[in-house]
């Protein structure tokens, strides 16, 4: 059987304290660069990642070909020597704790994961980056604001942050910035496929505004914690930041805020796009401003 040229192999270990043998995946992928206006070599990509100082992956969330490229980009990072940040909206900001007692290897896995409440989908879509991380003694850093919280604002409104508890405002972002601008009418947009219900046209403005503020409340915790861990670095690699697509697609949502936090930083967003068929593509129109590179992989 001959492959299609778009697919390439890629070697993932999963990252365990037991020896284990090697598995083998292929990937099928083409990397499309909006900049350059063509289709490029993964590798290509990888070597533009990592003159970056925060790179945004934003993923369709329980695609498998998706996380196995995902590991891929950090495996590609510290091919070329580089020491990148792991940061991920899959982890919330009280777990930062047992995370780092986990990668420090002061706690087994089981204990992390009891403390920490992650993803449903853990062990399948995220586990490999973050043993990767601890095989390497990368940090990773627990983003995301509680959800919890992000879910009393959307019940209550903006108004909700300010009853907080101090331990509980130490958990989100200080700084909030939640104009009504581009991202809010794409927000708006996606949530057009709710129904409405018997609410008045009033009631449906004031719920999706409800709603997007607890969207703001996501990007802006998790933009404040990457413009964090930039600082920390120790300067030989970028902060990889992986989210859903929505927080960074168009460099709106986090990837905005991030800017708004590092001026002069270089910033380059890739969105991961999982497809029917590879040989059919012919990005353009709106596609060319979702992001910097455009990986598209099978379904």
């Amino acid at each position: 059987m001959v492959l299609p040229s778009a697919i390439f192999l890629i070697l993932l270990v999963a990252q365990q304290a037991a020896p284990h043998p090697p598995v083998t995946f292929y990937v099928p992928e083409r990397v499309y660069d909006t900049s350059a206006a063509g289709f490029v070599d993964f590798e290509v990509m990888l070597a533009a990642l990592g003159k970056a100082d925060v790179v945004f992956v934003g993923e369709q969330h329980d695609d498998p070909n998706t996380h196995r490229l995902e590991v891929a980009i950090l495996e590609g990072l510290h091919r070329r020597k580089l020491t990148p940040v792991l940061s991920l909206e899959m982890f919330e900001r009280d777990a930062q704790a047992p995370l780092d007692d986990y990668l420090s290897h002061q706690i087994t896995e089981e204990e992390m994961l009891k403390r920490s409440r992650p993803w449903p989908r853990y062990a399948t879509d995220y586990r490999r980056m973050v043993e990767l991380a601890r095989e390497h003694r990368w940090s990773v850093v627990a983003a995301n604001v509680p959800r919890r919280l992000a879910s009393e604002v959307s019940k209550t409104g903006k108004e909700a942050i300010d009853t907080f508890p101090e331990a509980d405002r130490a958990l989100s972002a200080r700084e909030l910035q939640c104009p009504l601008t581009e991202y809010f009418d794409k927000f708006t947009e996606s949530m057009g496929s709710h129904p409405a219900g018997n609410q008045t046209p009033e009631q449906q403005r004031a719920m999706v505004e409800r709603y997007y503020w607890a969207q703001c409340l996501k990007d802006e915790t998790m933009a404040e914690s990457i413009a964090a861990a930039y600082a920390k670095r120790d300067g030989s690699g970028p902060v990889v930041h992986y989210n859903g697509a929505f927080h960074s697609d168009f460099g709106l949502g986090t990837a905005e805020r991030v800017r708004r936090r590092l001026p002069g930083k270089k910033t380059v967003v890739v969105s991961m796009l999982p497809v029917d068929d590879l040989d059919k593509l012919a990005p353009a129109g709106e596609d060319l401003k979702r992001a910097d590179y455009l990986v598209y992989t099978v379904k």
